[in-house]
């Protein structure tokens, strides 16, 4: 199991909620203007297990298939999500344009995964990506002559 456990990009500092610093920090840091103040952003996942394989589950709603990439660079396995919308109104002489665009990305680590073999569906907001197991090799003892 810890061979596919994800990998941490950013580490989040403990912070005393209490202190001062943390206060201004907050202050000065905050965005404003943010709509999505209580939203976390990522790509939420379940790893399931078995003795064949892993199972990624992915939820990724209000994305087509077309948004999402998943690659394999180096022994990782990386989810890509990205979607941009625009909305236009015209009422009363008033025209408001708003543009949005975001991109998601979560990496796995591949160890004992057999990487020519894994396959990907995507359904009702959900990518399932399975991860077959690679066979252990034993490695069998050899016995050399010496000359």
């Amino acid at each position: 199991m810890f061979e596919i456990m994800p990998r941490r990009y950013n580490v989040t500092r403990r912070v005393n909620p209490y202190s001062v610093f943390s206060l201004m920090d907050d202050f000065f840091n905050d965005d404003f203007f943010n709509e999505n103040k209580n939203v976390t952003y990522g790509i939420r996942t379940d790893v399931k297990e078995n003795d064949k394989e892993y199972i990624l589950e992915a939820e990724l709603p209000g994305f087509n298939k077309e948004d999402i990439v998943l690659e394999t660079t180096n022994e990782v396995l990386t989810i890509k999500a990205s979607k941009n919308l625009e909305t236009k109104e015209e009422k009363d002489g008033y025209l408001r344009r708003e543009r949005r665009c975001g991109q998601f990305e979560r990496s796995f680590s591949l160890d004992g995964v057999d990487k020519n073999a894994i396959n990907a569906s995507y359904d009702n907001g959900v990518l399932k990506v399975t991860l077959p197991k690679q066979e252990v090799k034993v490695e069998e003892n050899k016995r050399i002559e010496i000359t």
